[in-house]
């Protein structure tokens, strides 16, 4: 049979888990149809999903449809909970993108769309709720086709294909185009192409909760998917760690190629003690993974979401990170077991960043947002027996850099030796730190270059405006020195992460630094004699907006505004328009700080006594190491200046 793993991605509330039972249902997986409101859902067994009505954790089920065998992973909707379900992304086959017919595209659905686009996984689209009063097919095939992509294509059509299809998916492709106008039919191996290459999205109809439309979308998987080829040499990818009732750690990977048996080795003195492929809750040991399947393993420890096994390489950086950061109240209490617990949930969902500063105390975790934050402090209760408290959620900032400058970093105590120019300039937003060289090997090696670069990427770096993490920087190295007696690869690395010091510092003296913070990109619908009240909101919290948008008897706002001062909103708009009105807000990425000179003047960071981020250099005479002021290191530098200070 062909096999495919397929995942379920939506919107919160989109009704993705309920399309899934119906999936489950349909092809006679679960006797009965599971409802999330009762509780009774097959792919939401946890609790915690239980008790709030929603998926927080991906869980996997497998149906069989006619000749399709089919994984299907199950992902959270909430935004709060979108780390885990991007870490689903990489290792799916296809993707299942539920849209809520009454509501659209919404801002999330957006973001979703878009980390489909980042991963490259081919998309298949079920309109959900379609029996809602009002919902029109063809405005919503409009929005779709303009919002997402020209390629969203009805494809619930039954018997031959229809002309006006054919056509539409034809334009996607110049040789489809010319197949079709050559032979007046489409192979359905072109528009399997399509969808692989992800210039046609199949579109499909329906209400899951009424099984409308379930069928034709069943159909539509096993008639236009196909295998992703495999290698012949083992290779998996971690998408998920988690801990079972026993406590044991299972790594959840798929298998990319070759095969995994039980007892093998898969890292250095680590092997798979056991096999499990699981069906909603319940688990299955087998002796073998088999390429395409998923499964997870026990007995691995060092694992990691998006680590790659065997041949597969680790999947990229993840794009969705958390913007607020909280602090645990210990109120006295020792810290060890609240920090044991903590670290065990890190190794599950790695963005949590836990961690424990020393001298005053304290530990600290990173977030999405509030719901997230009842979530943890519910999973510390019921797992670890903790009752914990939070302070109030901090905004984690960043910073780059606006204008060019060259840095440099010298580190030459008594018989060591290295010197490092780097220039660091703008990059565009969201793109991080990426790293670059331009210096010919005769005036640096090329061993002596290679540490440069590790050592760039081998840390944090921290700007010198707040000490935030930097980000959007390209850094390329274009100058250095070495010496054939005293050079080691540590003096490279001690100078590389000078010179970013430096370089940042030479800025913040003219104004080149910036302050970044996160923004939200927001939809909220209220009643009409709420508008006045609405639009001032958002212009205090140093928002915008477009012009608002009637839909029914409500008015809908959309824009953006800082995740600081809209973070809490909510609770407003459910409070002044006496539940009726709604608010949904989705990361937008990092833009400027619209307050930065009174966070900067807040948080009083000392760039120069920050040791573990020094800009200073270390230059030698007279048979001893002695320090150089990061302002007075170009002229001290041994190497001349390339490009502009």
């Amino acid at each position: 049979m062909k096999h495919i793993v397929a995942g379920i991605v939506a919107h919160v509330d989109a009704g993705k888990t309920t399309l899934s039972e119906a999936m489950l249902y349909q092809t006679g997986t679960v006797r009965t149809l599971g409802r999330v409101d009762n509780g009774d859902a097959f792919l939401d067994p946890d609790a915690l999903e239980k008790k709030r009505g929603i998926t927080i954790f991906s869980h996997q089920a497998q149906v069989q449809f006619d000749d399709l065998e089919l994984t299907l992973l199950d992902t959270p909707g909430h935004v709060d909970f979108a780390a885990q379900m991007e870490q689903i992304l990489p290792v799916l086959d296809y993707a299942i993108l539920v849209v809520s017919a009454p509501d659209g595209v919404q801002g999330y659905t957006q973001t979703l769309w878009q980390l489909l686009q980042h991963y490259d996984v081919p998309t298949v689209i079920f309109v959900n709720k379609m029996d809602a009063v009002g919902v029109e097919k063809n405005a919503l095939i409009d929005q779709l086709q303009t919002t997402l992509s020209d390629g969203c294509v009805p494809f619930d059509w039954t018997g031959a294909l229809p002309e006006e299809t054919a056509e539409a998916i034809a334009m996607q492709d110049e040789p489809a185009l010319d197949e079709l106008m050559t032979t007046g039919v489409l192979a359905d191996k072109t528009i399997q192409r399509l969808i692989r290459q992800r210039d046609v999205f199949p579109c499909y109809f329906g209400a899951g909760l009424k099984m409308t439309g379930v069928p034709e979308l069943l159909a539509g998987l096993n008639r236009w998917t196909v295998e992703t080829p495999v290698e012949a040499e083992f290779g998996a990818r971690v998408f998920k760690i988690s801990h079972n009732d026993r406590n044991d750690r299972l790594t959840w990977v798929r298998v990319t190629g070759g095969s995994l048996a039980t007892k093998a080795t898969v890292l250095p003195d680590q092997k798979a003690d056991q096999l499990l492929v699981y069906n909603g809750a319940k688990s299955t040991m087998v002796p073998e993974l088999t390429a395409g399947r998923v499964g997870a393993i026990v007995g691995l420890n060092d694992t990691y979401p998006g680590q790659g096994l065997g041949t597969t390489p680790d999947s990229p950086t993840a794009v969705l990170q958390p913007v607020l950061d909280y602090a645990v109240q210990l109120d006295g209490q020792d810290a060890h077991p609240y920090l044991t617990a903590l670290r065990q949930l890190e190794d599950e969902d790695p963005q949590l960043h836990v961690t424990w500063a020393e001298q005053v105390q304290e530990i600290r975790v990173q977030l999405m947002g509030p719901i997230q934050l009842e979530v943890l402090q519910e999973q510390l209760r019921l797992r670890f027996g903790l009752t914990v408290n939070f302070g109030e959620g901090s905004i984690l900032y960043r910073e780059t850099l606006t204008q060019p400058v060259e840095g440099v970093g010298h580190f030459e105590p008594l018989r060591h030796y290295a010197e490092v120019h780097l220039l660091m300039a703008p990059g565009e937003p969201g793109s991080g730190l990426t790293f670059a060289t331009d210096c010919p090997v005769d005036v640096l090696g090329k061993n002596w270059q290679h540490q440069v670069l590790t050592s760039l990427d081998a840390k944090e770096h921290r700007g010198v405006l707040v000490g935030a993490p930097l980000t959007d920087v390209k850094i390329t190295l274009i100058n250095g020195r070495a010496s054939t007696v005293h050079s080691v690869g540590g003096d490279f690395r001690e100078a590389t992460w000078r010179a970013v010091r430096q370089g940042l510092m030479m800025k913040r003296a003219t104004g080149g630094n910036q302050l970044l913070e996160p923004w939200y990109h927001f939809r909220l619908t209220v009643n009409q004699d709420n508008v006045g009240r609405a639009m001032n909101d958002i212009q205090r919290m140093n928002g915008t907006f477009t012009t608002p948008e009637t839909v029914g008897e409500q008015t809908l706002l959309t824009g953006t505004a800082p995740v600081a001062t809209m973070q809490d909103y909510a609770r407003d708009v459910q409070s002044y328009t006496h539940g009726t009105g709604q608010l949904d807000c989705v990361v937008a990425g990092y833009r400027p700080c619209h307050n930065a000179q009174e966070v900067i003047e807040a948080a009083d960071y000392q760039p120069v006594s920050d040791l573990d981020n020094t800009p200073d250099s270390v230059f030698c005479a007279h048979g001893a190491g002695y320090p150089v002021a990061w302002d007075q290191v170009p002229t001290a530098a041994h190497v001349g200046y390339r490009t502009v200070r």
